[in-house]
């Protein structure tokens, strides 16, 4: 799924409601047998996937498994609350780039001690759930970025779908004319924007943790040029990532950034085609490296162990094989084992180049851990102020690099 905002909730919690979230327990008790999931599944066809899910783990283990769903951004929220009252869930869903602010409480259980293991799954996907070297999450599917295109628009120019920087800005202007541009992604001032920056900011080395160097200078001027260009409107600081779906689909965007959530909604259009590539790389030959997104399932710490135990067998049924496979093709997302990967994208060959990007994805947390809020906040100033204000690529890093350490 898209990223969401982070709210900078933790940091306000007194020391007392820190350590409730290791407490649960002390309110009334779910009935034996019942294990209890908090998660983001607020819509009708993605709950009632994941209960299916659920239910077909919980018959096999004499279980019962009763969801709790939230919208996404108040799940931390929620979660906190619930700390306070000493009732936290059995297993706790979150958006990755939110477990380290959890696990950093000493409130979540760590995978290992539950017999939770995560042999054969991709090292993103296991950076996804861990926090300073231990796991505490394990993510069933993951997702990243790519570049959809019309093919139509592209037989038409007679091109092909770019795999370079030099390439996508070239193909981007042949594409752009009679209302439609050549390109669209997300510029926005949030998690939108910054998630779409990313796999051209890493994929040239930039580094999240000095956001001054010259590498990533060279992704903000890309961006910049093909602006400057008109093949990417003017308005993409102000499209989130739905936004840009809408172009896409609406014939105003031959190509697009974005990710695989938008696929139904692509399926749904009878006269738009598409079809996906790799995010282009600075160079020929370089790789491409992506955000890995998607959600984590951590257990909360709890008085009780047989209540820890059932939510552990839980955890391990849904990330079998089988299981991956099938809720991954549910859900549009590539299953985190490498070798069910291989056999969703030999499935689903039309969305196979997420498959391939994800094994090279890498966390948003992973290197800056809880201070990612504050880096992720001034990664968006600087694309905002150097395509919406004309200010100098490496005069807008070093002014990010600067809110982000005075952030600390």
């Amino acid at each position: 799924m898209p990223p969401r905002p982070l709210l900078p909730l933790l940091a306000a919690v007194t020391a007392g409601a820190t350590f409730a979230l290791g407490l649960a327990g002390c309110a009334p008790a779910p009935e034996s047998g019942t294990v209890t999931v908090l998660n983001s599944a607020t819509d009708t066809a993605e709950h009632t996937k994941n209960q299916r899910f659920f239910d077909r783990c919980a018959r096999r283990l004499g279980l019962r498994v009763e969801q709790h769903s939230v919208p996404a951004d108040q799940v931390s929220s929620q979660a906190l609350r619930m700390a306070s009252a000493k009732s936290l869930p059995d297993i706790l869903e979150l958006d990755g780039s939110e477990l380290p602010q959890f696990a950093e409480t000493s409130g979540l259980r760590p995978l290992d001690q539950l017999g939770v293991h995560t042999a054969g799954f991709s090292r993103s996907a296991v950076a996804l759930g861990s926090f300073r070297g231990t796991r505490y999450g394990i993510a069933r599917s993951v997702n990243s970025l790519a570049l959809y295109y019309d093919p139509d628009l592209l037989r038409e120019e007679h091109v092909e779908p770019p795999r370079t920087w030099e390439e996508l800005r070239a193909t981007a202007r042949r594409l752009t004319g009679k209302g439609t541009y050549g390109l669209a992604f997300s510029a926005s001032p949030d998690a939108d924007g910054v998630y779409q920056f990313l796999p051209f900011f890493w994929s040239n080395g930039g580094d999240e943790a000095r956001l001054d160097g010259r590498k990533g200078a060279d992704a903000l001027r890309l961006w910049r040029r093909m602006v400057d260009d008109g093949s990417v409107s003017r308005s993409v600081v102000n499209w989130n990532q739905q936004d840009v779906n809408d172009q896409f689909v609406a014939g105003r965007a031959a190509m697009m950034i974005n990710g695989p959530w938008q696929v139904p909604v692509l399926d749904g259009q009878e006269k738009v085609d598409w079809a996906v590539a790799p995010i282009p790389v600075p160079r020929a030959g370089d790789e491409a490296v992506s955000p890995i997104g998607g959600t984590v399932m951590t257990v909360p710490k709890s008085d009780d162990a047989d209540r820890e135990e059932n939510a552990a067998k839980i955890l391990n049924c849904l990330n079998t094989a089988r299981n991956q496979l099938e809720w991954g093709e549910a859900v549009n997302n590539v299953p985190t084992r490498t070798a069910v990967a291989r056999d969703y994208a030999e499935r689903r060959p039309k969305l196979a180049a997420f498959a391939e990007l994800v094994s090279t994805a890498r966390s948003r947390t992973g290197r800056v851990g809880t201070r990612w809020p504050v880096v992720s906040d001034a990664l968006a100033g600087a694309f905002q102020s150097v395509l919406a204000d004309g200010a100098g690529p490496e005069a807008a890093l070093s002014r990010a690099q600067r809110r982000a350490t005075a952030g600390e």
